[in-house]
């Protein structure tokens, strides 16, 4: 199942974040890994992680450089900083919490 748009892009920042976390990767890597271990749940567009990227590497929080790809292409790649790191912990007691207030609400607890 399709999770809906607006879901996503509330916790897009903690997703780009987690995914880099596991290790550098270039945009198109992180759309499609986002997708594999989501099993297909997140499927995000370019035009809404770069936007992402580009703010969290204003924030300190990713760092980019370039690399030359197979067939002399260069690739963007982004990397977690030790800020991003410590926003990463935020983000995921953030999550934590909403989460927990969510299910609350929608599995309440049997009387």
């Amino acid at each position: 199942m399709k999770a809906e748009k607006s879901l996503l892009s509330g916790s897009a920042a903690l997703l780009a974040l987690s995914l880099l976390a596991t290790g550098d990767m270039y945009g198109y890597q992180m759309i499609a890994e986002l997708e594999a271990r989501s099993d297909h749940t997140f499927q995000m567009k370019e035009g809404t992680l770069y936007p992402i990227l580009h703010a969290l590497e204003r924030e300190g929080a990713v760092q980019a450089y370039e690399q030359e790809a197979p067939g002399n292409r260069i690739r963007r790649y982004y990397r977690i900083t030790p800020k991003g790191r410590k926003l990463l912990e935020e983000k995921k007691a953030e999550w934590r919490t909403f989460s927990r207030a969510v299910n609350a609400i929608v599995s309440p607890a049997q009387a």
